[in-house]
């Protein structure tokens, strides 16, 4: 019978081990340097933990050879200082050093805005100050940068018509504290941005309460056609924090969002917003403006910008002058409109090979979604007899979801009405009267009724 030999783990080659271990994450690799000695020496092995400083902290060999270390040493010094955010910091490290990247060649301005991270101390004693603990995707993020400095452009984005400006700035978090939200209909929630010329804010909702989800971001909207001064409807545009600033990251980096006179326009095109007649091409991208809009009344505000452009191969007799527009809409209700009129908002573009013309406008639906298409009429310059029409490619306009708010659906469904003895969700006395937005650290925020423009496409 042929003798049994017992294999040791001391007995295997490191080769196929360190194999092994490569394919663990750091908790089962800490785990492994308890089992033995001779794993706990291969544990240890710095290739192994130059993987998972990668991974997790997206260091590379320059931050190494900073710290004079190890990649071993190196992961415990960041998990030390942020491991509590493992599984949010690569994503929104990633997403922050892209955006650096991109505004670097594009809006080099934007980059001097921006503020150290806040400490874990400072962050602590913001919860402190509000009562309330922040999401740790939040926390996150702004231990990489506390926001912006209060100024012009703002990094959430810009839009410009022209009557009508917005520019959103990513508050740091100690004025963002500074308009944390106690009143009734806006409870629990922390602005993340502001802008100075409408009174806009984005808000998170740090509490489940007055039909808010946990810590989804929205633009309050006051229902105009309630007596109510804490019906405030939302339109939500995030469900957290991560998503709803990676998912803005990416429009902009992508370039989803257009960057217009060094400032990040967030107009969305549909790639298939796209016709082409001849030698003209046109091309659509839309936004939708929540400062402008409200869900009671229901008035929803967009604008759209339009390119048209002449191939550059186009014969020179080829050029022309646009002189009318005919529109075709068609609401989500089924309501057709057909508008047509000279020009295109007072102008009437000459089109010559290579030329790009480019305006916006705005309209107004009574329903959340809804699309356009049409042509402009052109006439030859050499040839004013001969005229012909360039197609312009349908686009629909959709706003963002939107939410009723909790005193509006109770209404609705049992006729409530308000007594002195109402109870919030936690117990805390209501008395249903408090102050307008508030001041943001002494920024009037009274523009969030909004304003009204006249339709005009």
């Amino acid at each position: 019978m042929a003798a049994f030999t017992l294999l040791r783990m001391d007995h295997l080659p490191s080769d196929p081990l360190l194999h092994i271990l490569s394919f663990l994450d750091f908790r089962d690799l800490i785990h492994c340097s308890y089992v033995s000695r001779r794993l706990n020496e291969l544990s240890k092995h710095n290739p192994l933990w130059k993987s998972l400083c990668s991974k997790h902290w997206l260091l590379t060999d320059a931050d190494r050879l900073k710290s004079s270390g190890s990649w071993y040493c190196l992961f415990k010094q960041y998990y030390k200082d942020l491991g509590r955010y493992i599984q949010y910091y690569p994503d929104l490290k990633k997403a922050w050093e892209q955006l650096k990247s991109f505004l670097q060649q594009r809006c080099p301005r934007m980059i001097a805005s921006l503020k150290e991270g806040a400490t874990e101390v400072e962050l602590n004693d913001i919860e402190a100050q509000i009562g309330y603990r922040l999401p740790e995707d939040y926390r996150c993020s702004y231990r990489i940068h506390n926001g912006q400095k209060l100024v012009i452009p703002g990094l959430m984005g810009s839009m410009s018509l022209s009557n009508h400006y917005r520019s959103e700035v990513l508050l740091d978090v100690e004025t963002a504290a500074g308009g944390f939200q106690q009143r009734k209909g806006m409870r629990r929630c922390l602005p993340l941005t502001f802008c100075f010329h409408t009174g806009l804010s984005q808000y998170m909702a740090l509490q489940p309460v007055e039909g808010r989800r946990m810590f989804e971001s929205f633009y309050p909207c006051p229902d105009q056609t309630a007596q109510d001064p804490s019906a405030i409807d939302m339109f939500i545009t995030g469900s957290c924090f991560l998503e709803w600033f990676t998912t803005y990251v990416h429009n902009v980096v992508t370039g989803e969002y257009p960057i217009i006179r060094d400032q990040i326009f967030r107009y969305v095109h549909d790639k298939s917003c796209v016709a082409t007649t001849g030698d003209i091409t046109i091309s659509v991208s839309t936004s939708f403006l929540p400062e402008l809009s409200s869900v009671h009344p229901p008035h929803f505000f967009f604008t759209y910008r339009i390119r048209i452009e002449m191939s550059s191969s186009a014969s020179p007799d080829a050029a022309c002058q646009l002189d009318s527009r005919y529109w075709k809409i068609t609401t989500s209700d089924g309501n057709v409109e057909e508008v047509q009129g000279p020009g295109v908002v007072g102008e009437f573009p000459v089109m010559t090979p290579g030329k790009v013309h480019e305006y916006a406008s705005c309209t107004t639906f009574s329903t959340p979604s809804e699309y356009m298409e049409g042509h402009y009429t052109f006439h030859r310059l050499a040839c004013k007899e001969e005229v012909f029409q360039v197609a312009i490619p349908r686009f629909h306009m959709v706003c963002p979801p939107f939410r009723e708010p909790v005193v509006r659906t109770q209404k609705a469904a049992s006729s409530y009405t308000p007594r002195l003895d109402d109870h919030d969700d936690d117990g805390e006395y209501c008395d249903g009267d408090g102050d307008d937005f508030g001041d943001l650290r002494g920024i009037n925020m009274a523009a969030l009724e909004g304003a009204w423009c006249p339709r005009h496409i």
